[in-house]
């Protein structure tokens, strides 16, 4: 398995990742990807991601809006300039929108601008959307990021679901869909090709319903999968076979 989306360079693990990463291996999860959430926390995500040979996204998140956004694109563009070699490197983000955290038109600016560097590095995109669906459409129907991306932790119908599939994008699905009350997601799971799918976690937060005191860890996706495989009605190993193939696919890991 590989959690496509956990910020496991984030401090609540700093006391015990090494035992977290060889409870993972035992579990059968090969991989992670760490996606970057704002410039002071780039440099930790790298060392990791050497360390641990995991894979890495650089960006930054719109609860991280800069007070001068040109000198925080500067530097990220100065640091994919940097990793452009590093086969470690799959993606920009997370970067995208959020209407209960400040929002404002310097989230759309912030965002455009990484789309651009992502159109220009040839890279996908992990976006993160809360609020603002239609605000992100529009913004990715104009510039069409050529290599698409993941919608994270998405949790809309599946008319949404659509049309950012129809624009490039994966769904990212998390520990949300154990929640008998996401009636939406779990319609859109159900409904929709598991192609257009990824798993994640987004640990340390996203905890499932039922542990929702309890940090998130990649261990809790072998129960997403099986929720997968109730909802499609397919054997566990080939919805698993499919999503790692949706993946590597998008990230060519």
């Amino acid at each position: 398995m590989i959690d496509t989306h956990a910020h496991l360079d984030m401090p609540e693990f700093d006391n015990d990742r090494d035992e977290l990463v060889s409870e993972m291996t035992k579990q059968g999860i090969s991989s992670v990807i760490i996606p970057g959430v704002s410039v002071d926390k780039w440099q930790k995500q790298l060392e990791l991601a050497d360390k641990y040979q995991w894979y890495f996204a650089l960006g930054i998140h719109p609860w991280h809006v800069p007070d001068d956004i040109d000198s925080a694109i500067y530097l990220l563009e100065t640091k994919l300039q940097e990793c452009r070699e590093n086969k470690r490197l799959v993606a920009v983000g997370e970067c995208g929108l959020d209407k209960l955290h400040h929002w404002s038109d310097k989230q759309l600016l912030l965002l455009e601008k990484q789309l651009l560097l992502a159109q220009t590095y040839q890279l996908p995109v992990i976006l993160h959307s809360v609020k603002a669906h239609q605000e992100l459409l529009t913004l990715l129907a104009r510039i069409r990021p050529s290599r698409g991306g993941v919608v994270h932790g998405f949790y809309g119908n599946s008319q949404i679901a659509e049309r950012y599939i129809a624009l490039g994008f994966k769904i990212g699905v998390g520990g949300l869909l154990l929640n008998p009350s996401a009636r939406k997601l779990r319609q859109t799971v159900t409904e929709l090709s598991l192609e257009h799918f990824l798993l994640e976690t987004d640990s340390p937060s996203m905890s499932p319903f039922d542990q929702p005191k309890t940090r998130n860890t990649p261990l809790v996706l072998n129960r997403i999968v099986s929720e997968i495989s109730f909802l499609k009605k397919n054997e566990t190993v080939c919805i698993l076979e499919q999503l790692n193939k949706n993946a590597v696919q998008l990230f060519e890991l």
